[in-house]
């Protein structure tokens, strides 16, 4: 039965009750586009109760982020803000912050990802904020941390991957070091970022713990991912280089192009797999071959091996190298487009793609809630709402005591 159900959050405060481990926690997400944002979705999949901070004035910037807009609205809003409650507050001015002040009060956790300093400058110090709420949460996701010499500059998933490591080893060498299709960065600083979370209320919670910083960077978050790079570089002096399709020394494992022209991965560098796929080939002699009879020997004839491969691929489609490979229990697996991911049984069968209603865009399909939790999965509830401030009354009125005409007040003066 698929968890997920889609509810229009403009009905009652009560119709999108959630479900997940995290029902009960409140978390004030501040910040816009990537990092933040995320994760405030991360906590919100699993139950958390979001409260998200726009400023009156213009709002996140994601919700006209991208190219790919439907009648008008851009289709990452509504799964990036999804299961949030939204509210506006200018958190430039005293009025604003003392308001933020009084929500940190009956919260949990609060996330930013704002240039650092930007807090401190706002009076709103984890210091100061400590002093309403001991055991608040603070994540704080930047592009270089909150120290050191790097810290005031504007960080981008851009940058960080390429001084975290990552886009130096990506591409083909001697050509210029390409990006992935996605801010890589943002998703991993943002994991990250989620994880501190989980931990810190755990150490609060379970071990009588007080509140605690998360301070996740995009910079070393990618840096965190670079395997045996490190200790590499600092026993044996060697840089990895980009290495394009491939692994340097670890073959085969490519991709190889079918011969009605798709990409497959092949994966068998292992000697069981090896194995394998050498009697799927009908290439036993390639065991005894002494280019090939080893791990670092085929590492060594990568580029022989690989024609060789190539060359058995390119002579069948790809349902059949997949087919057989697998059979086998050879690794394999098709480069999927996202039309491809659309139509796959897999998928389907996972109920990863979940479908929600979004009160302007309509029926929508979105990733569903990862991973999948036995006992206590979480739920897409409802998409990102697109009014500013929908959720100003039940917030501020229902949690805060603030009265429709104190409301109206402050919407007057800018301040929500």
């Amino acid at each position: 039965m698929n968890d997920e159900v889609a509810v229009n959050p403009t009905a009652s405060p009560a119709a999108g009750v959630q479900q997940g481990p995290m029902v009960g926690v409140r978390v004030i997400e501040l910040g816009v586009l990537l990092a933040g944002p995320f994760v405030g979705r991360i906590l919100g999949d699993f139950g958390a109760e979001i409260i998200k901070v726009e400023s009156p004035q213009r709002g996140d910037t994601l919700r006209d982020w991208g190219t790919a807009h439907y009648e008008g609205r851009g289709l990452w809003w509504p799964v990036q803000s999804r299961n949030k409650k939204l509210i506006t507050l200018n958190l430039r001015v005293e009025e604003g912050q003392e308001l933020l002040k009084r929500l940190v009060a009956e919260s949990d956790v609060l996330v930013e990802n704002f240039r650092p300093g930007t807090l401190e400058r706002w009076n709103l110090s984890p210091e100061q904020l400590w002093e309403i709420n001991p055991g608040l949460v603070i994540a704080r996701v930047s592009g270089y941390g909150q120290t050191g010499p790097y810290a005031g500059r504007a960080g981008f998933a851009s940058a960080g991957e390429a001084m975290g490591g990552l886009r130096y080893i990506n591409g083909t060498p001697g050509e210029a070091p390409p990006r992935l299709g996605i801010s890589l960065g943002d998703s991993l600083a943002a994991m990250f970022a989620a994880q501190g979370v989980l931990m810190a209320l755990y150490h609060r919670d379970a071990r009588g713990g007080k509140g605690q910083v998360i301070d996740a960077s995009i910079m070393e978050s990618c840096f965190s991912l670079l395997e045996s790079m490190v200790p590499e570089y600092d026993r044996l002096g060697v840089v990895r280089e980009p290495s394009g399709t491939f692994l340097s020394g670890i073959a085969p494992s490519n991709v190889y192009k079918s011969r009605d022209g798709k990409w497959v991965v092949i994966a068998a560098n292992a000697e069981n797999l090896w194995m394998r796929l050498c009697t799927v080939m009908d290439r036993e002699d390639m065991l005894t071959d002494e280019r090939f009879a080893t791990h670092r020997a085929r590492g060594e004839n990568a580029t022989e091996l690989d024609r060789i491969v190539a060359e058995w691929a390119a002579e069948r489609d790809a349902t059949e190298i997949d087919r057989v490979l697998n059979d086998a229990g050879v690794v394999c697996g098709p480069v999927y487009s996202i039309a491809d991911i659309f139509q796959d049984p897999q998928y389907a069968a996972r109920e990863a793609i979940v479908q929600m209603h979004d009160p302007e865009v309509g029926e929508l399909k979105a990733p569903a809630v990862h991973p999948k939790l036995s006992e206590t999965p979480g739920a897409a509830v409802w998409t990102g709402p697109w009014e500013m401030g929908l959720h100003n009354a039940e917030i501020y009125g229902g949690l805060l005591g603030i009265d429709d005409a104190e409301l109206a007040r402050l919407k007057e003066a800018d301040v929500v």
